[in-house]
C-alpha cells in the first residue's frame, strides 16, 4: 500500500510524508523555512535522494523542498494527476494543404514518467494534435510516427529509413512534410536529409522543442504551429530546420540543413544559422523571408532520394599534444574517412604528421573543419597548412564539422575513389560551402561590453 501511496520516497522524506499524512499526488500546503508553497505531491525517481519533496506548484514548475526546512505540511485535496493526452482525428479542412507529420521521438513527442524523473518518447502524432489543436487552422495533417528514439539514438538507419519516406510521400502529391525529432542531433539530421534528398520540389521541415510539454515554457506548440505553416504554405523547397528566434515566443526561425547548429543547452533560441543568415522568420500569421534566394517550390513531383551511408567515418578533434597514436588508431579500426577539427585557419601539431602520411598511404580520405564553428579553413597562409596538404588533407572552406562528417559518410556509401570523393565533398549540394560569409553572418554578443549592453536593453533576449 505504501508504494502506491508513497510512489518513490524513502528515508527521510518518507517518513516526513507518513509524519504529515501526505500522499503522492496530494494537494499540499507546506511551511517552510523558506516561506509558504502550495502545490501537488509529485512520485520521486527511483535514483534520487530521501532529503527531498518535489511538489509542482501552481505555476506548473516543479520544486524540491528541503525536508530539513519544512515546519509543517497539510493535505488540502487528493487526485491523481493523468497526464496522458488523448489522441484526437485530424479534421479536414477543404483548401488547406497536406501535410505528413513523420514522428521519430524527442522532447516535442514526450512526457514526463515521474516514476523514473526521466522524459520519455511517448506521444503518438495524433496525440499532439490532442495537444495542439490549432493545427487544424493550418494544414489537413496526416502522422506516421516512424522511430520513437531520442535524438542521440538517431543514425544511418533513421537518415535513409526517413529519406526513403519522404520520397514516398512526395510521389503521393503531399504538400510539406514535418519530422518531429529531439533537437541534441536535429541538425545533423538536417544535413543528412539534405544530401539523400535532393532537388525537393516541397519543404521539408525538421523541428524539434527545448522544454517537455508537461511544463509551462514549453516551445513544442510553437514550434509545431510554425513548422506546419512553413511545409504548407512556404515557398521554400528545401530542408529546414524551424525552431525559437529569440527566447520568447515572438517568432521562429527556418534554418538551412546544412548551415544550423545547436548552440545552447537550454535556451529555446538555441539553434543558430552559422556564417549565413537564416531563410527567413516565421510567425503563426505569416512568413517573412530573410534572404532572397532559395529553392523554390515547384508543383512537380519530382526527387532524387540518394539513401547511402558509411559507418567508417569519424571526426577526430585536435587537442594540443595530440599524439600521432591517436589517428593511428582510427586507421587500425578500418576508418576509411576523418574529419579533422582543427585549430584556428586548419591545423593539427607536427607530431601527427607521420600518422597523417600513413592514413594516407592506406587510402584513408582525410578533410579539415575548424574548431572556430564560424569562418574558413585557410591552409595556404602557414607552412603547417601546405606541409599537412601536401600530406593528403583537404580543407573544406566553411563546412560546419558536422556537416562535413555527415556529407563524408554519405559520399563515402557511394564511391571509394579518391578523386570523385574530393569532388563530391568540395561541389557544395546546398551552401554547405558559400563562396563568402554575409558581413553579418557572425554574429557573438558579449555581456558586459557597454554597446551590447545598451542594445540588449532595447530588444528581446
Amino acid at each position: 500500500m505504501d508504494n502506491d501511496i508513497f510512489q518513490g520516497y524513502k528515508g527521510e522524506a518518507l517518513e516526513l510524508l507518513k509524519k504529515y499524512k501526505v500522499r503522492v499526488w496530494g494537494t499540499v500546503v507546506a511551511d517552510t523555512t523558506r516561506g509558504t508553497f502550495e502545490g501537488t505531491v509529485l512520485p520521486r525517481s527511483e535514483n534520487d535522494d530521501d532529503t527531498h519533496i518535489v511538489v509542482k506548484i501552481i505555476t506548473g514548475y516543479n520544486i524540491g523542498i528541503d525536508t530539513r526546512t519544512i515546519k509543517n505540511m497539510k493535505e488540502t485535496g487528493y487526485k491523481k494527476a493523468n497526464y496522458k493526452i488523448p489522441e484526437k482525428e485530424f479534421p479536414f479542412t477543404p483548401g488547406l494543404p497536406k501535410v505528413k507529420l513523420f514522428g521519430t521521438g524527442g522532447t516535442i513527442a514526450s512526457r514526463l514518467d515521474y516514476r523514473t524523473g526521466a522524459v520519455i518518447p511517448a506521444f503518438s502524432p495524433g496525440e499532439l494534435y490532442g495537444a495542439v489543436p490549432e493545427l487544424a487552422d493550418i494544414c489537413n495533417l496526416e502522422t506516421e510516427k516512424i522511430f520513437a528514439v531520442f535524438s542521440e539514438n538517431m543514425g544511418p538507419k533513421q537518415y535513409m529509413a526517413l529519406a526513403k519516406a519522404i520520397g514516398k510521400e512526395i510521389e503521393k502529391g503531399v504538400d510539406g512534410i514535418v519530422i518531429g525529432h529531439g533537437t541534441d542531433t536535429l541538425h545533423h539530421t538536417g544535413a543528412a536529409l539534405t544530401f539523400m534528398c535532393q532537388n525537393l520540389p516541397i519543404p521539408v521541415v525538421l523541428v524539434g522543442s527545448q522544454r517537455s510539454s508537461d511544463r509551462p515554457s514549453s516551445d513544442a506548440a510553437l514550434n509545431l504551429m510554425h513548422a506546419m505553416k512553413a511545409a504548407g504554405q512556404s515557398d521554400i523547397a528545401e530542408v529546414m530546420v524551424c525552431m525559437f528566434g529569440p527566447t520568447s515566443d515572438e517568432y521562429g526561425l527556418l534554418h538551412k540543413g546544412t548551415r544550423v547548429r545547436k548552440m545552447h543547452s537550454s535556451y529555446r533560441s538555441t539553434f543558430r544559422t552559422i556564417g549565413d543568415t537564416p531563410i527567413a522568420r516565421i510567425t503563426r500569421n505569416e512568413i517573412i523571408p530573410i534572404k532572397k534566394h532559395y529553392k523554390k517550390r515547384r508543383h512537380d513531383k519530382d526527387v532524387t532520394i540518394l539513401p547511402y551511408f558509411s559507418d567508417k567515418v569519424t571526426m577526430l578533434y585536435y587537442y594540443p599534444g595530440m599524439s600521432a597514436d591517436t589517428l593511428d588508431a582510427l586507421v587500425e579500426k578500418g576508418y576509411k574517412g576523418i574529419i579533422i577539427v582543427g585549430t584556428g585557419l586548419g591545423h593539427v601539431n607536427k607530431e601527427l604528421y607521420p600518422a597523417i602520411e600513413r592514413a594516407h598511404a592506406k587510402g584513408v580520405h582525410m578533410f579539415m573543419t575548424l574548431q572556430t564553428i564560424w569562418g574558413y579553413v585557410h591552409m595556404f597562409v602557414y607552412d603547417t597548412g601546405r606541409d599537412m596538404m601536401a600530406k593528403g588533407i583537404i580543407p573544406t572552406g566553411n563546412m560546419l564539422p558536422e556537416v562535413a562528417w555527415v556529407k563524408l559518410s554519405w559520399i563515402l556509401g557511394q564511391t571509394d575513389d579518391p578523386k570523385e570523393v574530393v569532388r563530391m565533398m568540395l561541389t557544395s549540394v546546398n551552401d554547405e560551402i558559400t563562396n563568402r560569409e554575409p558581413y553579418n553572418g557572425y554574429l557573438v554578443y558579449q555581456g558586459g561590453v557597454p554597446k551590447v549592453e545598451e542594445f540588449i536593453k532595447n530588444v528581446h533576449k
